[in-house]
Parts: C-alpha cells; structure tokens; sequence
C-alpha cells in the first residue's frame, strides 16, 4: 500500500514538474533539401521521445520509403502525408511535440519549396523561435533568404542558423564561416533581435545532443543545449487588456456574458473595461471558466465576461481596458503575403478577419513589392502567388486593432475569397491611416426613400455583361427609350463612354478592367441612391467584380443580364473590327481572344441576339423590371 502511495506521489511529483517547464515554440526552415525534417526526426530520436514501437515501425519504413539505403531515415517520424514521403519534400506544415527535463517545445517543420510559402507563413505565425537550416555545401539561397524575411515580417526577433550536411563539406570550419558571414550581412536589413549559427549535421547527429569530435574548432552550444536555454519571448500578459468577443453567451433572460479568448493583459473583477467600437464603459462583474468564478484572467484564457449594466456588443467587437483603449479605423497600411494562384488586384472586394471581425475589404493601392533577395521595393499592378507587398486596405466598417508590431494577435489579418472561402492572403497591420480617423460619413436629411418616393419608383441597376459585339450597348438603348417613355427617370453607363471621361486613364489589362468595374459600381450605386434606374452595358468579364458589384447594392437593386451571344456570332459582326485586329495580335488582351470572359453561373437574366432581336429582348426586360420599380 506504501509502494502505491509512493508511486502516486512521484507521478504527481512528475505531472506537477512537467507543468512548471516553460514551452518553447520553434519553427524550422529553409530552402529544400537542406534536412528540416532529419533534424527535428533526429531530435525526436535522440531525446527518447518517441516509443519502442515507433522506432521500428520507421526502420521498417526508411527501408520502403528512406534515402538512407539501410539506415533509419529519420525525416520520416516528421513527414507524414504520403505525397510527401513519396517525393522525398515537406508540404503540409508538420507539428510535433517533445520535452527534455529543462523544457517542453513545439516545433513546426515547414515546406521548402517556394510554391509553398503559404504554409510556411502559417507555421511561422505562432513562434517564438526561427530555426533556420541551410546546407553547408549550396550557402545562403533564394528561399533561405525568403524565409528569413518572412520570419522577421512575422515578429520573430531570434533566429537559430543551422548549417547542416557539415559531413559532406568534411567539417570545413571556412565553410560555415563563410555561410554565417553571408547570412548575417543579409539579415542586417531585417528586424532580428540576434542570430545564432550552429555547425551540425542531422544524419550523423553532430552538435544535436552531444559535442561533435569532428568540429572542435566551435565552442558553442548544441542545438539542443541552445534550445534549452534560449530565452522565450515575453508574453502579452504585460499589455493593456484586449479581449474580442467571440460569442454572446445568452443561456436565459437572467444571464448574458461576453465569452472570447483574451488576447493581451490580465483583467479583473470590479474593472473597468470600454466596448470597441461603440465605446461604451462598464465595470466587469464576473468572470467565469466553465463552473468557476475567478478574481481574474489574464492572456490566452478563454473566459465569459458579464458585465454591471447593459451594453450594445456583439461577435466581432473588442472588450479592452477602459483607460487603456486600442484604436479604431477602417483604413489600413498593411504588409501582405499573397498566397493564392489567382492574382490579387486594387479594387476587388475581398472578406477579411481580424480576431473575430469579420468584415468585407477591398486593397486600394499597391504600394510596391519587396524582392526578398535584395530587399528592394518594385512597383505592381497585380499580386502573385507568394508575392511580398506592402498595400493599403479600405475597410466597409471601422474595426478595433493594434498594430501588428504591438500585438500580434491583433495586429494580424487575413483576406479570404468571399465566394470560394479560400484564404488569399495573410497580412500584418503596420499603422491605420491619417485621414481613416478624419473622415466621416455624413448623415443627409433627405434619404433614399424620399427620393425614390420624389421620382416616383425605386432605383435600380441592370447590369448587362457579355462579349464585345454580343449587343449589350444596342439592348441597353433600347430598353432605357422603353423606360423613358414609361416616365421612369434612367441614366445609362456604356463601356465606351466612360472611357473617354471618368475611365479615361485605364487601360485593359486585368488590373486596369478591375477598376473599372469598382468605379463604375460606385458610381451606379450613387445613381441608385439617387432613386435612378441604371443601366449598364459593360463586358465585366470577371466574377469576381461582378459579384462585388451585386455586394455592393441592397437586395433586389442589383439585376445581372448575360447576353449570352455566342463568341463566333459577335465576332462575325465585328462592329468596330476589334476581332480582327485581336486575331492579328493588335489588341493585346482582348476578351474572348486573349483575355478570358467568365461566364455567369446565375444570372437573373440570360438572352441571346442571335435567336432574339434586340428589340425583342428589351420589350421583356422590360415586362420583367417594370413591376419591380412601383413603389408599395
């Protein structure tokens, strides 16, 4: 009975030990190749933290699946997903848990491949480490450095050089001088706090766990030992109190607490905290982890807050301290890791998250590109896949932040797709703008209700889309003559016609057509408040616009018509022989020809003037829009 006491009293020794051990993030990178994945396998290995089993279920797997002939491969304990193992590379971003007696640690491995940035950015987010592998035999490369700025665009100030295969440089001390050197004349640029370099070797675990014989010229730590005793970075418990409400927690009409992840500082019963963006004050009257009631909380808790009195909040608005506020805006600058294979562009609306926002944005100006390897800022049109850029962002709502530099919980970002929900881009907040603080909307006396009541109908917009040559302008005519003459007060936007005006300055490459259907949606939207009935006639060949142009109205202002005319019949009008010189390779980019036109999936309307004449098709738009201008 003594002995089972005994045993109970260790574990409890040993849980309560394990707990006090700080935690230790960590993220591997590099270029490919250069044995990310051996290393943090040779760690795991060497370490004993993983089981019997494990250790011979990989000899059986580095014999089917290894690059080390009979060895154990050990970058197969990291590499998990088969595609991976089959083509010898990291894709996914692998997570792995381990401690030594000093510290426990959680280690992203990263992909190396440069298609995969995106998934290095994720990993990165969250750690407080970089280590940096690069092999001893190729130097400081392209994506070594791509990482590297990555690292420092993400917060992380200590960086880890491990200049790994230093067996197949037969241990050459010149050779990680030279790499160490070149490395930290490139990292002068960036914002890292300190940079380590360690001489290793995975496979044959040099400088791992124990002191190569090889390498006695270093007289530094391990990697292990680095690691051990490596200072974390200071938590956000130290900051003012920042919490974004996640849920409002409403069980029954005697209860409702504000429920959320605190994201920086410590608050406490009796406090007072102020709601953003509102600005409303209250004094925290409890705080509650699942049946609990604790005095306080503090960063990384996940607590319902109720407060002394009733205020306006709701999923997305931010608790913080009363005397302490964070900003608000709308309008940012903001660096951008653009991670999506479709381009990104000035005036496309996208869906954007900041802690539990969610909001609709669009980017306004690309300011530049950085080109990681020499750090130099390029003007652009147009974002690409892995593109580093700096951009400003308009938001439709003003929103409570920090700067990324100050808290990076709430200084972090991403845009997604608001169609296909995919992430597009990660970005970091470096300041709002001025003006965002400056300017307001004005309220107006006279609304879109007594216009439209002025008018005698609602507003509306008929956006007609197809190929040039499709007849879009000629249905467009004829059905504003057709509303006229039925006393409905119309304004019709040709393709053409504002380009000798309001769109003069675009041309037509994917960017320059992307901001001519923002600008002409705004202006539409502006003859619509204005209770007109607006048609449109341009090509808009491009979901994405014509969705954010629909996003743009309230329900049922916005009426989609596809003039489906098929490609070889608009061509062979040709009314303005632009076919012809397309064909002949004068118009570069020309819809249809050498510039893609993306079809509506579900228009409100769809004609065709090679089976119905204009004339036709305008007489039962017409039927069919009429009815819904009356007013109730």
């Amino acid at each position: 009975m003594a002995n089972s006491k005994d045993s109970i009293t260790h574990i409890d020794q040993f849980l309560q030990l394990q707990n006090d051990l700080d935690l230790l993030k960590f993220i591997t990178c590099g270029s490919v190749d250069d044995g990310k994945s051996t290393l943090i396998g040779r760690l795991l290995f060497e370490a004993k933290c993983i089981f019997d089993d494990q250790v011979s279920s990989l000899k059986n797997e580095s014999a089917a699946y290894g690059t080390q002939g009979t060895d154990i491969d050990y970058a197969l304990l990291v590499d998990g997903l088969a595609a991976e193992r089959e083509q010898g590379i990291t894709i996914d971003v692998a997570y792995r848990f381990f401690n030594t007696d000093k510290r426990k640690f959680i280690v992203a491995d990263t992909p190396g491949h440069e298609q995969y940035t995106r998934n290095m950015v994720t990993g990165a987010s969250t750690t407080d480490l970089a280590v940096i592998l690069i092999d001893a035999r190729k130097g400081v490369l392209e994506q070594s450095k791509r990482h590297a700025f990555i690292c420092s665009l993400l917060g992380i100030k200590h960086v880890l050089l491990a200049i790994n295969k230093m067996d197949l440089v037969d241990y050459q001390q010149t050779s990680f001088n030279t790499i160490e050197q070149d490395f930290s004349q490139f990292a002068k640029q960036l914002n890292f706090n300190k940079v380590s370099a360690i001489p290793v070797s995975a496979l044959k675990g040099d400088n791992i766990i124990d002191r190569s014989s090889h390498m006695t010229w270093f007289k530094g730590p391990t990697l292990m030992a680095f690691l051990e005793t490596v200072p974390t970075a200071m938590g956000l418990e130290d900051h003012a109190f920042r919490m974004p409400v996640q849920w409002v927690n409403r069980p029954h009409l005697d209860f409702r607490g504000f429920s959320g992840t605190v994201a920086a500082g410590i608050i406490e019963v009796g406090e007072e905290i102020r709601i953003l963006p509102s600005g409303s004050i209250a004094k925290v009257q409890d705080i509650i982890l699942f049946d609990q009631h604790l005095p306080k909380a503090r960063a990384g808790q996940a607590v319902t807050i109720t407060l002394d009195k009733e205020v306006d909040a709701s999923r997305g608005d931010m608790l913080v301290a009363a005397q302490a506020p964070c900003e608000v805006s709308d309008q940012f600058e903001v660096e951008l890791v653009w991670m999506d294979q479709e381009q990104g562009y000035t005036g496309r609306s996208y869906g954007l998250q900041i802690g539990t926002n969610w909001v609709k944005a669009q980017i306004t100006d690309i300011k530049h590109t950085i080109n990681v390897n020499t750090l130099e800022h390029n003007a652009a049109r147009a974002l690409n896949l892995n593109d580093i850029a700096v951009v400003t962002l308009s938001l439709d709502q003003a929103v409570a932040f920090e700067t990324f530099a100050n808290c990076q919980p709430l200084g972090s970002l991403i845009l997604v797709d608001r169609f296909s929900n995919a992430t597009v881009a990660a970005g970091m907040i470096k300041h709002a703008l001025r003006r965002s603080s400056n300017v307001h909307k004005q309220a107006l006396t006279v609304s879109k209700i007594d216009r439209n009541q002025s008018n005698g109908h609602r507003g509306k917009v008929l956006w007609l889309t197809g190929l040039s040559g499709s007849g879009k302008s000629t249905i467009a005519n004829i059905l504003e003559q057709k509303l006229h003459q039925q006393g409905i007060r119309t304004y019709l936007l040709d393709g053409d016609n504002v380009r000798h005006g309001l769109n003069k300055d675009l041309g037509f490459t994917e960017a320059d057509r992307v901001e001519n259907i923002r600008r002409i949606t705004e202006v539409a939207h502006l003859m619509v408040d204005a209770g007109l009935v607006v048609i449109t006639a341009f090509i808009s060949p491009f979901k994405a616009e014509r969705n954010a142009a629909r996003a743009r109205f309230e329900d049922g202002e916005f009426v989609e018509i596809f003039v489906n005319t098929p490609l070889d019949v608009a061509e062979q009008r040709d009314p303005k022989g632009l076919y012809k010189k397309a064909r002949r390779g004068e118009i570069p980019n020309f819809t249809g020809i050498n510039s893609p036109y993306e079809a509506p999936e579900n228009a409100d309307f769809e004609v065709d003037t090679s089976v119905l004449s204009a004339e036709r098709i305008a007489q039962q738009l017409l039927q069919h829009v009429i009815s819904d201008l009356e007013l109730s």
